[in-house]
């Protein structure tokens, strides 16, 4: 089931925080800076995996830390065409199949309860119109809660279930 919430993301209690990215991203600007600077590790990880796989957008990574806290990293965007580039803006096409896979994981590795921003729509440019729709196609059948963190308030907890 889908709620929409208000808060920060970051001090969630879903088990998995999913967010969009693009291949090989520094996680410099936006939920991806806070993200690295949350768990430095995990961009490290996720930089790495992009050097050894090469994946294409549409595609999905799951980072574990020690604290059992989930990041999905939804390939949202196309990479950038060279280290010293901005990656390309989002793309409905890459988060259909981006949150695709996400539902397909979410069963398969039993996570318990997802929290997504405004995917897509702040570095990724789309608008959200077009994206919620998508979500709740996938997203929307899951038997777990999924908290949609539709508006974003800085170090406050969002009422989750």
């Amino acid at each position: 089931m889908i709620h929409e919430v208000t808060g920060d993301i970051l001090l969630s209690n879903a088990q998995t925080i999913a967010h969009g990215i693009a291949a090989a991203d520094h996680f410099d600007v936006g939920l991806a800076l806070s993200l690295r600077e949350r768990w430095p590790a995990m961009a490290k990880d996720f930089r790495h995996w992009c050097h050894t796989t090469h994946p294409k957008a549409g595609a999905l990574w799951l980072w574990s830390g020690a604290d059992r806290k989930r990041i999905a990293c939804l390939l949202t965007q196309d990479a950038a065409p060279n280290e010293h580039a901005r990656p390309g803006a989002a793309q409905l096409p890459h988060v259909h199949h981006a949150l695709r896979e996400l539902a397909r994981t979410v069963i398969d590795e039993h996570i318990q309860s997802l929290a997504l921003p405004k995917l897509a729509t702040g570095v990724g440019g789309l608008a959200w119109d077009k994206v919620y729709p998508l979500i709740q196609e996938h997203l929307g059948p899951l038997s777990i809660p999924v908290y949609v963190y539709t508006t974003f308030k800085a170090n406050e907890r969002a009422v989750e279930g």
